[in-house]
């Protein structure tokens, strides 16, 4: 399955979670989108609720169906919980980090100045939303795109960044940190539901 490019604010209305992890999607209209949104629907089945858990999720990240498979696989190999050794790395995304230092106001912006070679690891030009970040890594834009408007604005509106990672107003450069804690994550997730329904 290919990713969803669609409306956000529909597809958050139709998992009944807010992608954007502002709200605002399901501040006016708290019920599934179409003319039968507000109709009351049946309960979901163990595997409904599973699969809901995994789309809210995967449309949050926004991340395809193969590499959101592929994340988990490499997920259940590392030690530890691999709920939150999923959630890791999905955070360790380099399209999620930019979003997450500031660069951008959402992560479908982050992802598109990723592909457009915008962005920088370690000095070096990183062209692929996808790459995961290591603890220590630098993550900063090329030098002739510091200026660029977009950034600009999506910086004027960060009022509090996460705190697993650092920035450098001067350099304009985030560098990761450490790895997340659970509880520093959203907590309307249930990644344990998102293991249920791959260990089928």
């Amino acid at each position: 399955m290919a990713r969803y490019t669609g409306p956000s604010y529909k597809k958050a209305r139709h998992v009944g979670f807010s992608i954007s992890e502002t709200g605002k999607e399901l501040a006016r209209r708290p019920y599934g989108p179409g003319q039968h949104g507000n109709a009351r629907r049946g309960k979901l089945s163990d595997y409904g609720t599973q699969l809901k858990e995994k789309q809210k999720v995967r449309f949050m990240y926004g991340v395809n169906e193969r590499q959101f498979k592929n994340t988990f696989l490499k997920a259940s190999k590392i030690k530890g919980v691999t709920g939150t050794n999923f959630l890791r790395l999905l955070e360790s995304r380099l399209d999620n980090l930019v979003y997450r230092i500031g660069f951008a106001t959402t992560r479908r912006g982050a992802r598109q100045l990723v592909n457009h070679g915008h962005v920088t690891v370690n000095g070096k030009k990183v062209d692929i939303p996808s790459y995961e970040v290591k603890v220590g890594d630098v993550i900063s834009l090329k030098e002739d795109d510091k200026n660029l408007k977009v950034v600009a604005e999506s910086l004027s509106k960060v009022s509090k960044r996460v705190d697993f990672i650092t920035y450098d107003e001067g350099k304009m450069e985030g560098t990761y940190v450490r790895l997340p804690e659970r509880n520093e994550l959203n907590a309307d997730i249930n990644e344990a539901l998102i293991v249920e329904y791959y260990n089928k």
